[in-house]
């Protein structure tokens, strides 16, 4: 789910940004069990850059 804080948006615990956390959320996902298995595939999404893709990456790495 998205919050809000202090420090800006954040999509399921990630500091990605708003940009790209408006368009995850328009495309459906709400968390990251949601994202598909390819992240670059979300690259395709306006206001989805590398920089939200390799911190979403870092945190499905490093989630139990």
């Amino acid at each position: 789910m998205s919050t809000t804080n202090d420090a800006g948006p954040v999509f399921d615990g990630v500091r990605i940004g708003r940009p790209a956390t408006v368009a995850l959320l328009a495309a459906g996902y709400l968390t990251l069990s949601d994202l598909p298995a390819d992240l670059d595939a979300l690259l395709t999404l306006h206001g989805v850059g590398p920089k939200a893709v390799r911190l979403l990456r870092e945190a499905l790495s490093s989630a139990p």
